[in-house]
């Protein structure tokens, strides 16, 4: 048995792989002694050291892509598409109100404040303020103002919080890193909608791909990005980069790869599948770790 300070990175949906890493962790006799985590990192890696996260892996599993949709309450802020109010009210009907600082594992939620332009970790008060925080992944969701400062998603300034833990002698460090640049081996899989919902998602796929789209006057042959799309793929780049520093600078242990190619970052309809990427991933890195 070997202690853990187990750090998730962000990355809308394909976070859901952190829940497959973290069931393998135990089942390989490996004890977690804290944890650190940014955006959906900070929701499984918050829910676990409430104790809940078995009851949110079913709640995930039971979700159809209409469920999901439902769940965005989307609005027409200058600040961001979706507000988010609906989703954690949604959680916390599931698991109750927490505060983190009564975890008997010790846990860090970490966001980014704009006005003051540093990381914001939470570590004491409620999970859900810290957890709104840190998802709030700009132009996608609304920030949380608290007080005179102006939060948002984490992965701004630190995708993957290696510093966050406090690490000791044997311990080993481990990150998972939810958007490893290298192309998934998985198909997505779409489920079966009826007409009804089918019109809904159809007219979702019109807001997203219309009405925030830009005209371009790029040659044919070039990819045309939607505003969002522009947004989003500009933004994988930073985190490429900085989790690339971050794993550089402190050197864990164990670094577990999921492919950012492995879902769309609201393809929460996909939970088996993608929890079952992290256990294939956190046993291949094991496993490579083991004969290197």
């Amino acid at each position: 048995m070997k202690n853990v300070r187990l750090v998730l990175g962000s990355g809308g949906a394909r976070g859901m792989a952190h829940i497959g890493v973290i069931e393998e962790l135990q089942k390989s006799g490996f004890v977690i002694k804290e944890v650190a985590g940014c955006s959906m990192g900070a929701i499984v890696g918050g829910l676990y050291c409430a104790g809940h996260l078995d009851e949110y892996k079913h709640w995930l599993i039971s979700l159809s892509r209409f469920d999901v949709f439902k769940l965005l309450d989307f609005t027409l802020s200058s600040q961001g598409i979706v507000k988010g109010d609906r989703v954690f009210k949604a959680i916390e009907q599931l698991i109750g109100y927490h505060e983190i600082d009564k975890f008997p594992i010790p846990f860090t939620a970490v966001a980014s404040d704009l006005v003051a332009r540093q990381e914001i970790y939470f570590r004491s008060g409620s999970l859900f303020k810290a957890l709104r925080a840190s998802v709030a992944i700009p132009t996608i969701f609304t920030p949380v103002i608290d007080g005179q400062r102006q939060l948002v998603d984490g992965g701004v300034l630190n995708p993957l919080p290696l510093n966050v833990v406090r690490r000791e002698a044997g311990d080993w460090l481990v990150a998972v890193n939810v958007n490893a640049n290298f192309p998934s081996q998985k198909k997505s899989i779409v489920p079966e909608v009826n007409e009804e919902k089918a019109a809904y998602l159809r007219m979702l796929d019109h807001f997203r791909t219309q009405i925030l789209r830009f005209d371009s006057k790029a040659e044919e042959t070039v990819e045309k990005l939607g505003f969002l799309d522009l947004l989003n793929k500009s933004y994988d780049l930073t985190l490429d980069r900085l989790t690339d520093l971050m794993i550089e600078m402190h050197k864990p242990d164990l670094v577990v790869n999921i492919s950012r190619d492995a879902c769309g970052i609201f393809e929460f309809y996909r939970a088996n599948e993608i929890i079952e990427e992290g256990r294939i991933a956190f046993t291949k890195a094991l496993e490579e770790k083991r004969y290197t």
